[in-house]
């Protein structure tokens, strides 16, 4: 435990120091990023133009990392030095035998994920400094994206994919690492001599499928592409789903129906979130289907002496007018379908951004928090994307902000975040205006001050 302490706290000592010279499409374990970031700077790499890939996987990257390299490229104090040394040497205890690690991160260590990201930081800027565009204006660079030990190489010309390729085994070498042959493909998006074009990335499937010319896109220079590319969640993925339902069915056949769809509820909705920036609709729909199948074998393995007229009135709600709801008579708990989540696409964060870069307003706006940012302001920013609502303009940095009411309080609006709104400090003196004009002279306004020292005083009516 004194360990696990003191590995947050070297952490938050070189994490920022890192996130300042991370590259820009490396996405995998750092604050402010995720699965979806990556996903979507995939698609906006081949989304007007057909590629080649390099979808490679390091084998056992953080089993594999040389101490020695690690070390040198962390370049720290003496004193850290000596401690993330100790760590990495410390050896795994298993059974009461001692076993020695004389390679890669610890094990379950939370500082594990910030020392391979160090550890693999370099990649993408040798790729770039391989294949630069200064020489030749039209040549564009392979794109290196990267999700922790996920990478994927994106262009146009194979030869340009499999040097690609070749340059990522040698300079994984020097940091003790290599390429797993059997999870490294080279496909089309579009378009593969032998096998199905696309590829899988993080439980994704991405793919480019042609289209005729009334629903193909256009690329940069306003001509017709003929394909159209979907992200969708991997056959992989939906089988994996499928089967972990079916395991909760089979053991849960003897329980009671609430306490089944207890168990079910947070497994549907945790993966509906996940995959509810793409396209999948279709998918939920089909789950939804293959789920009811799943239901009725459920309960019609409970009562083998009963039709199927009395199991559906027994646990769907379709006599009493509310639909094939499954749930129970006497409770308001019910199954929540995965249809009910809606689609919503993920805005990527911007390359270079950080946490630590000090733009509140656009931390707050993307996450909802901020550690320097009251957790009302923050909400609010991300609730109304960060725009003002008044004017419609986004907030910047350095933009006066003030919480305004939307009912008046002299009006009987209450304090609560749902009449709350974050606005310009101008358009909230406009809108103070405008609301005294409606009601007359004799309101008055009231400055309450913020309780946190970065923000400034509000007026509430």
């Amino acid at each position: 435990m004194a360990d696990r302490a003191l590995q947050s706290l070297v952490t938050a000592a070189l994490e920022p120091e890192w996130e300042a010279r991370f590259e820009p499409n490396s996405y995998g374990f750092r604050p402010g990023r995720s699965c979806h970031d990556a996903i979507a700077a995939i698609f906006t790499a081949i989304g007007q133009k057909a590629k080649y890939a390099l979808d490679a996987d390091i084998a056992k990257c953080f089993d594999r990392i040389d101490h020695a390299a690690l070390l040198a490229k962390v370049h720290t104090s003496p004193s850290l030095r000596r401690q993330l040394k100790a760590w990495l040497k410390a050896g795994v205890l298993d059974n009461g035998q001692l076993f020695p690690t004389t390679a890669g991160t610890m094990q379950g260590g939370n500082i594990s994920p910030l020392l391979a990201n160090i550890a693999l930081h370099g990649l993408e800027t040798t790729i770039s400094a391989r294949f630069p565009r200064r020489s030749n204006p039209e040549f564009k660079s392979p794109q290196l994206i990267r999700y922790a030990d996920d990478l994927v190489v994106l262009h146009a010309d194979r030869r340009i994919v499999q040097c690609c390729q070749d340059l990522v085994s040698e300079w994984l070498k020097t940091m003790g690492l290599e390429l797993q042959p059997s999870k490294t493909r080279l496909p089309h998006t579009l378009t593969v001599p032998a096998g199905p074009p696309g590829f899988d990335c993080l439980g994704f499937q991405l793919r480019p499928y042609p289209v005729g010319q009334t629903k193909a896109g256009k690329d940069g220079q306003g001509r017709l592409q003929g394909f159209k590319t979907h992200i969708t969640p991997s056959k992989t993925a939906l089988q994996r789903h499928v089967q972990h339902l079916r395991e909760i069915l089979h053991r849960h056949r003897h329980g009671t129906q609430a306490a089944l769809i207890t168990h079910l509820n947070p497994v549907i909705r945790g993966w509906t979130q996940y995959y509810a920036h793409v396209v999948s609709t279709r998918i939920f729909q089909k789950v939804d289907s293959i789920l009811y199948g799943m239901l009725r074998a459920w309960a019609g393995y409970r009562h083998p002496n009963k039709n199927k007229h009395w199991i559906m009135g027994k646990y769907w709600r379709v006599d009493e007018g509310r639909g094939w709801v499954f749930q129970p008579s006497n409770s308001d708990l019910r199954l929540y379908p995965h249809t009910q989540t809606p689609i919503h696409r993920h805005v990527k964060v911007q390359g270079v951004r950080s946490p630590y870069d000090g733009d509140w307003v656009y931390w707050s706006a993307r996450l909802g928090r901020q550690p320097d940012v009251s957790s009302r302001r923050a909400r609010l920013l991300k609730r109304q994307q960060g725009r003002c609502p008044e004017c419609g303009l986004f907030f910047m940095d350095g933009d006066s902000l003030e919480v305004d009411h939307l009912r008046p309080q002299s009006r009987g609006g209450s304090d609560g975040i749902a009449n709350l709104q974050l606005l310009h400090r101008h358009c909230h003196d406009s809108k103070t205006a405008r609301d005294l004009r409606c009601r007359g002279p004799s309101d008055t306004r009231h400055v309450v001050e913020e309780p946190d020292e970065t923000k400034v005083s509000r007026p509430v009516l």
